[in-house]
């Protein structure tokens, strides 16, 4: 007579790999636990929009990374960075921004926020205790990001930081370009902290996520909330992705590091190449702050040519082969963007008045990655004058 099977549910089961719970409806054991529902928040259960184990996982170990009591993940990082500004002003409340922030950020304060009745001002990417002459007595948030997006200035930003807190203003900071590894925003007295995580942490350019870490939990309630009255729901797959990538994100985030401070080594020198922008190099105008507060520069930088007409940075780009074009950065395979000299003219505060490039470097051979991009130069070199 044979023996009949086991029930699984009684068998023990570990695994290293976490596990992925998809949920949308969350049920509860009695009437009064659901009546009771929103009470489980900020941290708990209650209906598939702010999360289940899975999430709740993944905030945990970035919320560890970034030195933070609490986090909260949001479909995209331009999604992290508006939750983290639409709980806490309203109109009439006047906002910083940095002149070189996330464009997404940029149009989001200067269209939306100022259509609310919110009023947005910037001030210049590389500023420290300056920041004191640009608040108002209105003034309830200053938004940083250091260094800038594109044009890579680093600002003062323990000083920016004392400053809004001895006067009782909010800060947060788009922490993506150096991540917790490099700099660690709430040991530097900012209040939230931002990661595209769509970048190093989930690192193989494959998903959208954004997260945004605190210590305080007043914050961390008001985020939540944002999160389920803007419905800003995260897959569970992704959350999944994510976790994954952290297991290697230390481990990528050293050697693409490694080699994209040898390919501006590399560049610094070239006979086409105006200004390499990258504050881990030594004549860099933010390098002090960033060897003062910073312990690595993660693997994006940028670069200005010497003057050329269109044609020669067509012929640059189109020459490439081992660079991708796109906008993205952190994953494993190095990118290459644009930003014409239009954008920076635009700015109130441009450190150039020229187009400016920029690498994200991946995992290829570091000679592989310079032998393209010299291609690429010679190529503009000979589409310039004489």
């Amino acid at each position: 007579m044979s023996t009949p099977p086991a029930d699984y549910r009684n068998q023990p089961f570990e695994s290293l790999s976490p596990g992925v719970f998809r949920a949308s409806t969350i049920v509860f054991d009695s009437y009064e636990d659901f009546v009771a529902r929103k009470s489980r928040q900020p941290d708990g259960f209650s209906y598939g929009v702010t999360g289940t184990p899975t999430h709740r996982e993944l905030e945990g170990r970035i919320a560890a990374l970034e030195g933070a009591s609490h986090c909260v993940v949001v479909p995209s990082g331009q999604a992290a960075l508006v939750s983290a500004i639409m709980p806490f002003v309203k109109s009439g409340d006047h906002i910083l921004i940095s002149d070189a922030c996330y464009g997404g950020l940029k149009a989001f304060a200067g269209d939306w926020l100022a259509r609310l009745g919110v009023d947005v001002d910037v001030y210049p990417a590389d500023i420290g205790s300056d920041i004191a002459s640009y608040i108002l007595p209105s003034t309830r948030m200053i938004c940083l990001e250091s260094p800038g997006t594109v044009s890579m200035e680093m600002p003062d930003v323990p000083k920016i930081a004392a400053e809004a807190r001895r006067r009782g203003i909010l800060t947060m900071m788009d922490n993506t370009w150096a991540s917790p590894l490099g700099f660690q925003p709430l040991l530097h007295g900012v209040d939230m902290s931002i990661e595209a995580a769509t970048k190093f942490f989930g690192g193989h350019s494959d998903l959208l996520m954004g997260a945004i870490s605190t210590n305080d939990f007043t914050l961390y309630e008001k985020l939540r909330e944002a999160q389920a009255t803007l419905g800003l729901a995260v897959s569970a797959d992704d959350c999944f992705l994510v976790s994954r990538g952290l297991e290697t994100f230390p481990l990528r985030f050293a050697e693409q590091g490694r080699r994209a401070l040898e390919v501006a080594q590399w560049m610094r020198h070239h006979p086409v190449v105006d200004r390499v922008l990258f504050a881990a190099l030594p004549d860099d105008p933010g390098h002090t702050i960033w060897k003062r507060d910073f312990t690595a520069a993660g693997c994006l930088f940028s670069f200005v040519l010497k003057p050329a007409p269109e044609q020669a940075v067509a012929a640059f780009f189109n020459a490439l082969k081992v660079f991708s074009i796109g906008a993205s950065w952190g994953g494993t395979h190095s990118l290459i963007a644009f930003y014409p000299a239009g954008i920076q003219k635009a700015r109130r505060f441009p450190p150039t008045d020229q187009p400016i490039f920029r690498v994200s470097i991946g995992l290829e051979d570091t000679q592989r990655l310079i032998a393209d991009l010299e291609h690429g130069f010679e190529q503009y070199a000979g589409h310039r004058p004489v």
